[in-house]
This record gives C-alpha cells, sequence and structure tokens, in this order.
C-alpha cells in the first residue's frame, strides 16, 4: 500500500520539445537515484530502516475520510476519485524512500541508467513484474502510459511529459527517455514516479470519462467493493509479483483496508470513538486536548502517540485570489494580512499551541526566515530589483505580532492607513472605494465547520475596519469545480512542502500557469522573479546551491504578499486502536501507515 502524504502532487512544466539532443556520456546502471548527493541505501539492501520487516500478514484496517466520491480514476480532472487508486493499485518505474529528501529505487524498473547531465534515463523492466490480471509489465506499456497521460491526463501530466521529446527502445525491456534542454535535472526522478497504466485494459476514447469500473493496475491492492461515495475496500492481491522486493519488505501487510466517507469532522470522531475507524491524525490542537478524552483512551483501548517531523511544514493559508480586482493592489493585501489577529485567535480558538507560519518552507533549512540572503542568494535575486522586501532579505522580516487581546488597534490603524494609500475611505463606519463609493466586501469560499470558525473571528477583526467578508460553504464537488476555475475571492488552502521541492513549484507559482484552469496557482502569481528561482533550484548540481535556490523563492512568495499565512504544529498527533502497530522508527515524512500491521493478539 502506497500513501502520499499530500494532496496532490502537481509535477509539470512547459518548455518546448526540442529533437535532436546530443547522445549522453555513457554511464553505469544503478538500483536507485538521488536528487540530490549519494543515496541512503546501497544496492542489496534487504529493507528500509523504517519498516519491521518481520511484521505480520493480515487484518483489516478501516479508515474515516471526509468528503464524498464519484470516479475510480484519479489521473484525470473531471470528477472526485475515491482514495488510494493511485497509491495502491497503480505503480511507478521507481518508488521514493521516505527517510530521505529526494531519492528513487526500483519497483517496476530494476535499474536506471542516467548520464551526469541527466538528459535521459533509461529504464530496465523487471521481467517478473506484472498487472493484476497476469498481464507481463512491457515496454509499450510504459509508452501507452506516457503517451496517454500527456493527452488526456490531468492538466500537470499533459503539459509536463511534454518534456520527454523521445522515447528508444533499448533491447526487450530497456526504454530510454530523452529530455527537452533546459537543465531540469528533477526529470530523471519525475519519470521514475509516472504512474503505469495496463494498454490491454484501458480504452484512449474515454479515459478522461468518470468511471466506477475497478481499475487493473500491478500494485499490490485490488479494489474490492465499491459503495459510491460512501466506502471503497481494497484487498491485497495474492498474485501480487513485487512483495518480496526489498523497497516492498515489512509494507503492505494489511490483507484488507477499507476508506468510508463522512461528511464531517465530528462524525470522523464518532468512528473513531466506536472503532469503525482505527486511525486518526489530528492537525487541530484545540481538538487535541477537548476531543480525545473519552471511554476508550482512558481504559487504554486507544493509544494517543505524538511524532516529529522531519519535513518542512508547508504553507496553510487563506489565498487571495489576485485576478479579483480587489486584491490586486498589494497595499489592500498587506492590510488584511495585518489585520488577521493570530494571537488571539491562537488563544480563544486553539489553546495557544499553535505556530505562526512565516515561511513557505517552515521548519525546515529551505526556510528565508531569519536568514540574510547568502552569496548564491544575491546573484540570483540580482536581476530583479524590489521583487524581495529590504526586510526579507536582511532576515528581519517576521509577520506582525499583537498583544493578543482582541484589540489589535496599533496594526487597525496601520491597515486603515494603507487602505485608504491604496484609494478606500470609511463612510460611516463603511470602507468603500473613494472614487465609486462601492464598498470593499468579499466571500471566502469554505468546505468545513473548523474553516467557518477560523473565518468568523477573522471576519470580526476585519468588520473593525469596515470591511464585510461574507462566508459561503461549498459541498465537495462544487467546490473542486470553482477552484479549478478560479471561481472564488478568498480559500483556505495549504501547499505541502518536502526537503526536496521541484516541479511542483511551476504547477503553484508559475507566470505561465496564472492565466490558465486546474492548477495549484490559487493566489494567481505572476512574477518573473518567481519563475527565474523555480529555474534556479531545478538546475542545481549540489545541495548547497539547491537550498540557497529555494530560499531565494521562498523570499520573493513571502514579499508578494500573496496570502494571509496561517499557523502550524511542530509535531504528527496519531490516535490509534491498539491492535494497529507500528515500527519502531517513524521516517522523516512522518508516518506511513502501509508499514503498519494488525496484531492478531491485541483486542
Amino acid at each position: 500500500m502506497r500513501w502520499i502524504e499530500a494532496l496532490a502532487l502537481g509535477l509539470l512544466a512547459g518548455l518546448p520539445a526540442l529533437a535532436g539532443a546530443a547522445a549522453p556520456a555513457a554511464s553505469e546502471p544503478a538500483h536507485g537515484i538521488a536528487m540530490h548527493g549519494d543515496l541512503r541505501y546501497q544496492a542489496g539492501f534487504s529493507h528500509y530502516d523504517y519498516v519491521d520487516p518481520d511484521a505480520p500478514k493480515g487484518g483489516r484496517l478501516t479508515l474515516a475520510v471526509q468528503g464524498s466520491f464519484d470516479s475510480l480514476n484519479p489521473l484525470i480532472i473531471k470528477g472526485d476519485a475515491a482514495n488510494g487508486i493511485r497509491e495502491n493499485v497503480y505503480e511507478s518505474l521507481m518508488t521514493r524512500s521516505a527517510d530521505e529528501p529526494f531519492s528513487l529505487y526500483g519497483l517496476l524498473a530494476e535499474s536506471v541508467d542516467v548520464p551526469d547531465d541527466r538528459s535521459s534515463i533509461t529504464f530496465f523492466l523487471r521481467p517478473e513484474a506484472h498487472f493484476s490480471d497476469g498481464a507481463p509489465v512491457t515496454v509499450d506499456d510504459v509508452i501507452f502510459s506516457l503517451d496517454l497521460l500527456r493527452e488526456h491526463g490531468r492538466v500537470n501530466h499533459q503539459t509536463y511529459y511534454k518534456k520527454v521529446i523521445r522515447t528508444e527502445r533499448v533491447g526487450e525491456r530497456g526504454i530510454r527517455m530523452v529530455f527537452a534542454p533546459g537543465g531540469d535535472r528533477e526529470m530523471p526522478l519525475i519519470m521514475g514516479l509516472m504512474p503505469i497504466l495496463p494498454r490491454h485494459a484501458v480504452e484512449p476514447e474515454h479515459f478522461e470519462e468518470t468511471s466506477l469500473t475497478p481499475p487493473i493496475g500491478s500494485g499490490p491492492y485490488v479494489v474490492a467493493a465499491v459503495d459510491p461515495g460512501r466506502s471503497i475496500t481494497y484487498r491485497l492481491d495474492p498474485g501480487y509479483w513485487g512483495g518480496d522486493l526489498a523497497v516492498n519488505r515489512g509494507r503492505n501487510n494489511f490483507a484488507e483496508f477499507r476508506y468510508d466517507y463522512y461528511r464531517d469532522a465530528s462524525a470522523m470522531l464518532e468512528a473513531l470513538k466506536t472503532g469503525a475507524s482505527l486511525y486518526a491524525s489530528e492537525g487541530d490542537p484545540s481538538k487535541r486536548a477537548t476531543d480525545y478524552d473519552f471511554p476508550a483512551v482512558a481504559d487504554g483501548r486507544v493509544v494517543i502517540e505524538s511524532f516529529p517531523l522531519g519535513i518542512p511544514a508547508g504553507m496553510a493559508a487563506l489565498a487571495f485570489n489576485t485576478r479579483r480586482a480587489i486584491f490586486k493592489d498589494q497595499r489592500v493585501r498587506q492590510a488584511l494580512i495585518l489585520l488577521f489577529d493570530f494571537e488571539w485567535i491562537n488563544r480563544t480558538l486553539y489553546h495557544g499551541a499553535y505556530r505562526r507560519t512565516q515561511s513557505y518552507f517552515e521548519r525546515s533549512e529551505l526556510s528565508a526566515h531569519g536568514r540574510p540572503t547568502d552569496e548564491t542568494e544575491t546573484t540570483l535575486l540580482a536581476p530583479f530589483a524590489g521583487a524581495v522586501k529590504p526586510a526579507v532579505l536582511d532576515g528581519s522580516y517576521a509577520l506582525p505580532v499583537s498583544a493578543g487581546d482582541g484589540r489589535n488597534r496599533e496594526h487597525l490603524r496601520e491597515a486603515i492607513g494603507l487602505l485608504k494609500e491604496a484609494g478606500y475611505e470609511i463612510r460611516e463606519g463603511v470602507l468603500v472605494d473613494r472614487a465609486t463609493g462601492a464598498p470593499f466586501r468579499f466571500e471566502v469560499m469554505t468546505q468545513t465547520r473548523e474553516q467557518e470558525r477560523l473565518m468568523l473571528s477573522y471576519a470580526q477583526a476585519l468588520k473593525r475596519a469596515g470591511i464585510e467578508m461574507t462566508l459561503r460553504q461549498v459541498e465537495g464537488s462544487q467546490y473542486q469545480s470553482r477552484l479549478q476555475k478560479f471561481d472564488f475571492d478568498m480559500i483556505q488552502t495549504f501547499w505541502w512542502a518536502s526537503l526536496s521541492p521541484g516541479n511542483e513549484q511551476i504547477f503553484r507559482w508559475s507566470t505561465k500557469l496564472a492565466a490558465g484552469t486546474a492548477t495549484f496557482n490559487y493566489p494567481g502569481v505572476d512574477s518573473p522573479a518567481v519563475d527565474a528561482m523555480i529555474g534556479a533550484l531545478l538546475k542545481a548540481r549540489d545541495r548547497a546551491s539547491f537550498v540557497s535556490a529555494v530560499r531565494a523563492l521562498d523570499r520573493v512568495l513571502i514579499s508578494g504578499d500573496y496570502v494571509v499565512p496561517l499557523f502550524h504544529v511542530s509535531d504528527q498527533f496519531v490516535a490509534r486502536w491498539r491492535q494497529l502497530k507500528h515500527p519502531a522508527v517513524i521516517p522523516l515524512n512522518g508516518v506511513q501507515l502501509d508499514c503498519w500491521w494488525i496484531d492478531p493478539e491485541a483486542k
């Protein structure tokens, strides 16, 4: 079972396809590839350090998730796909370890050949790899998957896979992919993560249609049962070909697991209390303090644990849609950032347990917060005078801090001053456009009661400045549709972060995608400086220059005031029924449920 922490890993680029690339220097096939530096696991390793290779097999895991689904195809835009398909049914040529920034090891491919300039990659398929229907995984399936996703897949795949300008067969089981020029050193790894679909079982002309037909893949699990919108059950494939691989040893331990869908977090918590769900990860400190004192915890049937995290916190934020006229002026965005009273909200809503997020890569060496620019950053940013605020350059910038008394008077005065500079004034307690008299009002699109609770506190602060913020709760499919079309004023969102950010940054911040649809560039970031910093991090050949490029990107994004940064916790809080066990080691990326197991002796 392959679980991916974040939603959506948007992977794309938009460079032109150019033919005639020069042949790379000869290299030796290897069992894996690291984005920077050396691999943690050498050839012939027996298993990952964060698994128990002797974990028992069997048992059933049930998980509670919020929302609904109407499709079993996670590789297209249309529909809401059920959880677990991509991670457990479809496999990639390589698989990622959870205790390294970004390293891949052979899965469907037993080895890879990559030249030093990373202008291409050659994958050599395992002869024993096959799909759940018994058909072997072939080079034809790899080529088919590449072509299919490039033409009919999600927007990120359609755009991104165009960077493969040529494919070549190498013997019976090898395929070489040649990349467009441009210095993107992440491309070999991204192609290693491409899902491989069975050519014989997929109809390209119908691929973009939603379907509830269980798909065929090469992964460890098959879809056993589907209750549309309510639950999906996976069963371990008894004929799974890859169970003895080093990358799989100690993993995929459940004989069966199921996702049950619930309308809201309260119902999910009740499922945990009764044992209908065996696991929950809670990110809200107030709920940690108040909601996990129930009988099963008191008598030890439910175990509460907290695990440290070695990855960046990511950016949880209220995103301004700068495509809307009301948010185009940066002074307006700065004013609304000032009016967000974190200290008051943290104390009254969350027991003071959150930390303010000051960086898009908070909680890691990639964060620029509190650090002055180094020589490499200075060189990268030199062509973009004014793109970074002086205080962000010298590391002294920090988000405003209030007294926490709920009044926030100093920041209110400063915010009103900025709004006046932007052409607004207060008339009879209402902030209006000085020229037109139109009131300053906007809508926040929400999905959950937790979001509404936060937004209502923020709305009270905005009201003191004469600003009217309204809330609109939108159900799942409509929310996704509006999100893809950028049909919103403001949303609460989250951008996941890793220790090796790469092409997904294009999908989030690229100028080229600011005016498109179905990307994660929710604020409409349109900045040549951002594009240049992403280009620099993709070309970095060593960790030091990579870290500098990421910090430079962080500085440009923070300086643009595209979001109201929210907050984060420093650990991962988990509640589990005691029969659900885990290895002694929790890796950098946090909990990996595919390494856990059911203890048949525990009740």
